[in-house]
């Protein structure tokens, strides 16, 4: 019996060993503020104050419901929007669904449009809620600001979906927006790319995919608060968990208290991908050759390494990548600009960003 014993402990010792040396990160990458842009706030205002307390509404509601269908529950607030979110309609913009596609997405145009000008946007949610109904303030703000004819993407959720069903949609969907517009067929002049936390993540996949096969590139990229690492590595999980509000107190916050090796093993179960596949952590793809990149993060949110790792390894391999860091906003602050200022000097750089490079 006590043979027995020792011997399954050998067994899964090992295996654990294995498996620990199998998913560990096979490169380390480093991370710098040295040419990040700060915007010199510490967060300490009334209007980030209320931005706060309307989030704890919001989780409140999503935590009091009941386990099984908190996740509905949550898909279905995010949607309604953050207390005061105006609608699509009171945002006065026009609002077209993409029929007869094999991927879910919306046109959002304004009067400012051009048409021939795209910005494949891919929304935040942690890759299991979201959609263009949730970031329609960003989205409806970029389409005015940066004159850009806005292709919101609803790419396939987890769990009910794969997690490269998510991918696919949202290569599907760029490839698809070159050649058509908001007025039907037409070839794009300027074709960009942006997105939020996973859209973060998706938006620099995409321009690596592009360049790895080679498709016609993005103009510019997007990524606000991205997640460009899923081994769980970047110091700032750990270390901001506690100021960081939006991702400290969901599931974000409980995965990365698994142990590294166990909430690896989850991820390649759930994906069949190793965790550090530049499919799912960018940061470990090869970044040179890619287009001016902005990258947008809070210095106080869990995935701020996330955000300067991949501006730093970016920047020595020789792609135009910019960093801009804000003081003690809350992951995605964006998505509070209607109460909050710095939510709107952030969206106003990025609709420069990209209307800058269809003016030159």
């Amino acid at each position: 019996m006590l043979a027995t014993a020792i011997t399954v402990s050998a067994a899964l010792g090992a295996g654990y060993a294995g498996v620990h040396y199998y998913l560990r990160p096979r490169e380390s990458v480093d991370s710098s503020n040295d040419g990040a842009w700060h915007n010199g706030g510490d967060g300490q205002t009334p209007e980030n104050a209320h931005a706060s307390r309307l989030l704890s509404d919001l989780q409140r509601s999503i935590h009091t419901a009941p386990m099984r269908q908190q996740l509905a529950v949550a898909r279905q607030l995010v949607d309604e929007g953050i207390a005061g979110t105006p609608s699509y309609d009171e945002l006065g913009v026009t609002v077209q669904p993409v029929a007869g596609e094999a991927f879910d997405a919306l046109w959002v145009t304004a009067e400012s449009s051009r048409p021939q000008a795209r910005l494949l946007y891919l929304h935040g949610g942690a890759f299991a809620l979201g959609s263009a109904t949730s970031h329609r303030l960003l989205i409806a703000t970029l389409a005015k600001q940066a004159g850009v004819a806005v292709l919101a993407v609803n790419y396939r959720l987890m769990p009910e979906h794969k997690r490269t069903d998510g991918i696919v949609d949202c290569q599907k969907a760029y490839l698809w927006m070159l050649e058509n517009g908001p007025n039907g067929v037409s070839p794009a002049t300027h074709a960009f790319v942006g997105g939020d936390s996973a859209g973060g993540n998706l938006s620099l996949m995409l321009i690596a995919w592009l360049r790895d096969n080679g498709h016609r590139q993005v103009d510019r990229a997007v990524a606000i608060c991205p997640n460009t690492d899923a081994t769980g590595v970047s110091p700032s999980l750990v270390d901001n968990r506690a100021t960081d509000q939006m991702l400290g107190r969901g599931f974000v916050g409980r995965f990365v208290k698994l142990p590294p090796t166990l909430a690896r093993a989850t991820i390649f179960a759930v994906t069949r991908l190793r965790p550090d596949d530049p499919l799912l952590s960018p940061v470990f793809g090869n970044l040179a050759d890619l287009p001016p990149t902005l990258i947008q993060a809070s210095d106080t949110e869990m995935l701020l390494d996330d955000a300067r790792r991949w501006f730093t390894k970016a920047k020595r391999q020789g792609t135009d990548a910019r960093l801009e860091l804000y003081g003690g906003m809350m992951h995605v602050w964006h998505m509070f600009a209607h109460v909050l200022p710095e939510g709107v000097v952030a969206t106003d750089r990025i609709a420069a960003f990209i209307a800058e490079a269809i003016d030159d």
